[in-house]
């Protein structure tokens, strides 16, 4: 993610309708407006015709065939009477003229997703550069989603918040786990920690202390980090070893910005990279990775390097296929974990059926990032789960929210069903939620949240 965390778009006084223009219906595009339909009068603009009749049939928004870095297109837009402007098409060069060409008819707040990190960079490094009031940074992202998930043993999500106070994390529960074919009135035994939802066959079912956990669900938690990373061990699987031995494949631009941020927090990646001339140009910016120049779908190299004793294979390489490949070489070799990098979202089930433990999406960390930031009047943090099925909420408990003063039992009836309250941070002291605890105005609640009602729960909030 970018900086300037405490810019906040433009908003219109209560009960107006908020209008905000989506430039590029790709994954990112298409997964904000469909995220933003219900509250928002949103406007698509994309040059392809057969994207932009789907995007009028199927959601609640204007879809326009057009180019965004066009005058005559904006103004079509209505950009002019914009809150909010997002470019996100899958050029970086394109999506900063779109900011720019936007800023002459409007003062509406402009995001831009970019993929190249020394833009980002440029433009933290100045003010109102590029004419963007806020970037986001989709290789990034996706790096800075790896080194999160592999921190944890059976993760298939994970994020941080209330500045890392608060963890909430995703795991697969497999037949010998202690909890599986119990309640999670008998599973909950650990100190700070909410049992929040359970994805099942495609359903979710938000927890409460007669849900069964069954072989194979998914569990969603949320606790102190201390208590998730307790559960992972104890609960999920064998104990973490650290995550020491990090083997990361291909020097894509995400391969790259991974190996650093692995870099960054003590561990000393290997990196394998087939290219000369790449292989070399990383290895001088990355002083604590091993770089190897060698094609990875090479069995004797993988085998002479003793790739099989890695914890975590990451597959980076520039194209689905082949980071499919790499996780399955991975996994006959014997390693234990493998995570690969998808551009494709409709692969995702694909990658983890056969064998893959973890796909990471780039665009979809990009579109949580952005919404994110379009709820930042009333959300803090968000983070979507199994491609949008569920949300957990970071919410800041004003004087006059629901929540405030009461306790939390009586406080959720006020709620629609399909919200469960995680966890409390309290002036930078982490709170377990009990029916009794009376929730104060300026506490950080985290919460999950049926996707089906979470317009619902943002309203009362």
């Amino acid at each position: 993610m970018g900086s300037h965390e405490d810019l906040r778009p433009v908003r219109r006084g209560e009960g107006s309708s908020v209008h905000v223009v989506v430039v590029g219906a790709g994954e990112v595009g298409m997964a904000i407006a469909k995220n933003l339909e219900a509250g928002h009068e949103v406007v698509v603009v994309d040059r392809d015709p057969d994207v932009v009749d789907d995007l009028n049939y199927s959601l609640d928004v204007l879809a326009i065939q057009g180019n965004g870095t066009e005058i005559a297109t904006l103004r079509e837009a209505r950009v002019d009477q914009a809150d909010m402007v997002i470019a996100c098409t899958d050029g970086d060069e394109v999506n900063l003229v779109i900011c720019g060409a936007a800023k002459t008819l409007s003062d509406a707040f402009a995001i831009a997703r970019v993929r190249r990190r020394a833009l980002l960079e440029t433009w933290e490094g100045t003010e109102g550069a590029f004419g963007v009031d806020f970037m986001v940074c989709t290789d990034l992202l996706a790096a800075k989603a790896i080194f999160r998930i592999s921190g944890l043993p059976a993760a298939h999500d994970v994020d941080m918040f209330a500045g890392g106070l608060i963890r909430m994390a995703e795991f697969e529960i497999g037949p010998d786990s202690p909890i599986a074919n119990q309640t999670v009135q008998d599973a909950d035994r650990y100190d700070s920690l909410t049992f929040a939802g359970i994805f099942r066959d495609g359903d979710m079912v938000v927890a409460r202390g007669d849900s069964m956990i069954r072989p194979h669900d998914r569990v969603v938690v949320i606790g102190s980090p201390d208590s998730v990373a307790g559960f992972a061990d104890d609960v999920v699987c064998t104990p973490a070893n650290g995550r020491e031995e990090i083997v990361i494949v291909g020097a894509s631009e995400i391969g790259f910005q991974a190996a650093r941020e692995f870099e960054e927090h003590g561990h000393k990646p290997r990196l394998i990279e087939q290219d000369p001339d790449r292989a070399r140009e990383v290895a001088e910016a990355l002083p604590n990775t091993l770089v190897m120049e060698s094609d990875a779908t090479d069995i004797e190299f993988l085998d002479r390097e003793h790739v099989n004793e890695a914890d975590i294979v990451i597959a980076a390489l520039g194209s689905d296929e082949k980071n499919l490949l790499v996780s399955l070489l991975a996994r006959r070799l014997g390693v234990e974990r493998t995570v690969a990098v998808i551009e494709n979202v409709e692969y995702a089930e694909l990658f983890e059926t056969v064998g893959v433990d973890v796909a990471v999406n780039p665009r979809e960390e990009t579109a949580e990032e952005i919404v994110r930031f379009t709820r930042a009047n009333r959300t803090e943090k968000v983070a979507m789960l199994e491609h949008d099925r569920a949300e957990v909420l970071e919410i800041e408990v004003g004087a006059d929210s629901p929540l405030a003063g009461q306790s939390i039992m009586d406080s959720v009836s006020e709620f629609p069903d399909g919200m469960v309250i995680g966890a409390v941070s309290r002036q930078g002291r982490f709170i377990t939620p009990r029916g009794d605890t009376v929730l104060e105005s300026g506490d950080h609640v985290v919460v999950f949240v049926d996707g089906e009602v979470l317009e619902d729960v943002l309203e009362v909030m």
